[in-house]
C-alpha cells in the first residue's frame, strides 16, 4: 500500500471562507479544522471506498446501519472459511475527531486481517468529536455490542450472510490509537456494570481486548512524549495529541480525565475492573510508547492479564500510514500476533 500523505492543495481549497463562522479556533494542518461558531472542516485526506473496493481475496464486505437516529453503522467483512469464526468488532483511529470505517486505509488493513487471522470483522463507524464528544464514541460501541446481540437473538435473515460465520461465544474487541481507547473503554464498562458481562451481552461472550497503540493522556508528560523525535511524516506529535484531547473530552476536563488517563483513579478502580485477555501493541518510536507500557505494567499489577508486543523501529499507525520502511513487516508480524491471540 502507498503511504498517506498530506497533500498542501487539500487544506488550501477547503474552507477558504472559514472567516465568515468567526475564524478558525482549532485546526490540525490537513486533517481538521474547527471554527469559533462550531463549524468543522475535514479535508478529504484520505479516500473513502466502497465495501467492494480492493478487498483481500476471498473477503466479503457489506454496509450495515446499526442506528439511524445517530448516523451508526459498520463495515462487515467475511473471510471465506469453513466452520465458525472469531468475531473482532473494531474501531478505527483517529483521535476521536476524525477518519471513517471507509477510509481506504482501513479497507486495506481490516479485509487483509480478516483473511490472514480467520476473523469476522465490524468496523464501527461511531460519531466524531467535537461535534459529538466524549462519551459518544463508547456509547455507540456499546450499543453496537447490543446491536449484535438483537442480531443474534432474532436469528436475522438479513444478517444471516455474516452471522453464520460467527463464534459469538469468541468475540474480542479491538481498535488502534482512539479505537484503541474505545475498545478499553467498552471493556470496562462490561466489567464494571452491576450485573456480570456474560448477562448483558449473552449470547455474546467477550474473551479479549486487541489494543493497537492506544491513543491515552494525562497532565503529566512521560519521557517518549518530551523526547521522542518524530518525522516529518508521522502519525502523532505531542501538538497533535493535545489538540485531539481539547476537542474530544468534556469541555471543563483536562487530560487526567479517566477518559484519557485510565490510571488516573489509581490501582484500586483498575482491580476492580473484570477483564478478560488483553494484547497491548505498542510501536518502539511513537510518542506514546512510555505511556503505553505504563498502563501494561499497571494492569499485571492489578491482576489482570497482559500481552505486551512492541514493534521495532516504527511509530504510530505505521500498520495504517505505511509510513516507514518497515511498516510492511511489522504490519505482518502484528496480523501474526493477532491472529494467535483470538486463536489461543
Amino acid at each position: 500500500m502507498a503511504a498517506i500523505s498530506l497533500d498542501p492543495r487539500f487544506y488550501l481549497q477547503v474552507g477558504k471562507n472559514h472567516h465568515q463562522h468567526g475564524g478558525v479556533v482549532e485546526e490540525i494542518e490537513g486533517l481538521i479544522k474547527v471554527c469559533m461558531d462550531g463549524h468543522v472542516e475535514r479535508p478529504p485526506i484520505v479516500p473513502i471506498v466502497p465495501c467492494t473496493m480492493a478487498l483481500e481475496r476471498g473477503v466479503t464486505a457489506n454496509d450495515v446501519v446499526i442506528d439511524k437516529c445517530t448516523s451508526l453503522w459498520a463495515r462487515i467483512y467475511v473471510p471465506s472459511c469453513s466452520g465458525k469464526l472469531p468475531l473482532l468488532v473494531y474501531f478505527h483511529g483517529g483521535g476521536f475527531c476524525v477518519g471513517s470505517a471507509a477510509w481506504s486505509c482501513y479497507n486495506e488493513f481490516l479485509s487483509n486481517l480478516a483473511s490472514k487471522a480467520n476473523c469476522v470483522i465490524i468496523s464501527v463507524n461511531y460519531r466524531l468529536a467535537p461535534e459529538n464528544r466524549l462519551p459518544a464514541a463508547y456509547e455507540d460501541g456499546f450499543n453496537t455490542l447490543m446491536w449484535v446481540k438483537q442480531q443474534a437473538l432474532n436469528g436475522s435473515n438479513e444478517h444471516k450472510w455474516w452471522l453464520r460465520h460467527c463464534n459469538l461465544t469468541s468475540m474480542f474487541l479491538g481498535g488502534d490509537s482512539s479505537g484503541a481507547n474505545i475498545a478499553y473503554n467498552v471493556a470496562t464498562r462490561l466489567g464494571s456494570s452491576g450485573t456480570s458481562e456474560s448477562t448483558i451481552i449473552r449470547p455474546l461472550c467477550l474473551k479479549g481486548t486487541i489494543l493497537i497503540q492506544p491513543f491515552f493522556g494525562g497532565e503529566a508528560r512521560t519521557w517518549s512524549e518530551k523526547y521522542t523525535n518524530q518525522p516529518a511524516n508521522s502519525g502523532l506529535t505531542l501538538l497533535v495529541s493535545d489538540t485531539y484531547w481539547r476537542l474530544s473530552l468534556p469541555i471543563g476536563t483536562n487530560r487526567d480525565n479517566p477518559w484519557c488517563n485510565p490510571l488516573a483513579n489509581g490501582m484500586a478502580k483498575l482491580r476492580e475492573f473484570r477483564l478478560p485477555s488483553i494484547m497491548v501493541c505498542v510501536s518502539e518510536t511513537d510518542i506514546l510508547k512510555d505511556r503505553n507500557l505504563e498502563f501494561c505494567t499497571a494492569l499485571t499489577n492489578a491482576g489482570k492479564r497482559v500481552e505486551t508486543v512492541m514493534y521495532k523501529g516504527v511509530g504510530h499507525a505505521f500498520q495504517i500510514l505505511h509510513n516507514s520502511q518497515l511498516s510492511q513487516p511489522r504490519t505482518h508480524e502484528m496480523m501474526a500476533h493477532i491472529k494467535a491471540f483470538i486463536n489461543e
